[in-house]
């Protein structure tokens, strides 16, 4: 019997016995074809199994909002969703008010109010020069420290008080005037319906002045204080238009009038933050 490439010949038409031996063998080398391709594609489905770990590990390590592919539990979520914008607390105290705020009315005006607060020390410099201080005055009636024209304006417009001292240079003298009011807007009035004059302040060594000739003079406003100058020559001579000393120390004195009434704002305001400072410490 013979093994062609037709295969066996014990099957129909063929012989009626079969050749076992040869049977045999070419079961076993099927079997070990069989296990061959086995062996290859079991190893090829380790391969596709050790890379799907891989590719978990992957995952799993990467961005943390996936869930792993061993269904554990989820990482947690961040508490907050980026990009929103976060309450904020401030733990500095508001701005004060600005000074003036403290000056315009007789409300919030509460500092002393005297003329050593108005008028401290013996000596002033303004602009760079040098000032003596010489006589001052305090009066409820404004009407007294004031001629016939200023008077009755401040009388009309309920003027408190009326503080005034004088300032010497050399040969020349100036006495400045803050006239107190309840508010700002009646400040400003009186500035606006202003007449001549300030009575010159004599004494302390000051010599009259300004009170027979023509002198200098100068009004202005700030918050709820009107505030005059009036400046001349101690010698008694005439200050005319042209005497530009004397219109300068009327000038140094009306600075100076505006930086002391603006100096009880800046400390009043001061004190505001002082005090809102404390309260904030004890809370």
């Amino acid at each position: 019997m013979s093994f062609g490439q037709g295969g066996p010949d014990w099957g129909p038409g063929g012989s009626s016995t079969p050749d076992w031996s040869a049977l045999a063998d070419e079961a076993e080398h099927d079997r070990g074809r069989r296990r061959r391709w086995w062996l290859i594609g079991g190893g090829a489905l380790a391969a596709v199994v050790v890379a799907g770990i891989v590719a978990t590990a992957v995952i799993g390590q990467g961005g943390g909002s996936e869930p792993s592919a061993g269904g554990g539990a989820s990482p947690d979520l961040p508490s907050s969703t980026p990009g929103q914008p976060q309450p904020t607390f401030n733990d500095e105290p508001p701005p004060p008010p600005p000074p003036r705020d403290f000056i315009a009315t007789a409300e919030r005006d509460k500092a002393p109010l005297t003329q050593e607060s108005l008028f401290p020390g013996d000596k002033a410099t303004i602009n760079g020069r040098a000032y003596k201080k010489g006589a001052v005055s305090a009066a409820k009636k404004c009407a007294s420290g004031a001629h016939s024209g200023l008077g009755p304006v401040l009388t009309k417009n309920g003027c408190d008080g009326l503080y005034r001292a004088t300032f010497t240079r050399e040969d020349l003298a100036v006495t400045v005037g803050i006239a107190v009011f309840d508010d700002a807007e009646t400040a400003t009035k009186v500035k606006s319906q202003y007449k001549p004059n300030l009575k010159a302040l004599p004494g302390n060594g000051v010599p009259d002045f300004c009170r027979t000739v023509s002198c200098r003079t100068t009004v202005n406003s700030l918050g709820r204080y009107a505030y005059f100058t009036i400046s001349g020559r101690t010698d008694g001579k005439e200050s005319t238009e042209q005497d530009k000393a004397a219109t300068r120390a009327g000038l140094d004195g009306s600075n100076y009038a505006y930086a002391r009434i603006l100096q009880r704002g800046k400390l009043q305001s001061q004190e505001w933050v002082d005090a809102q400072t404390e309260k904030r410490n004890s809370g």
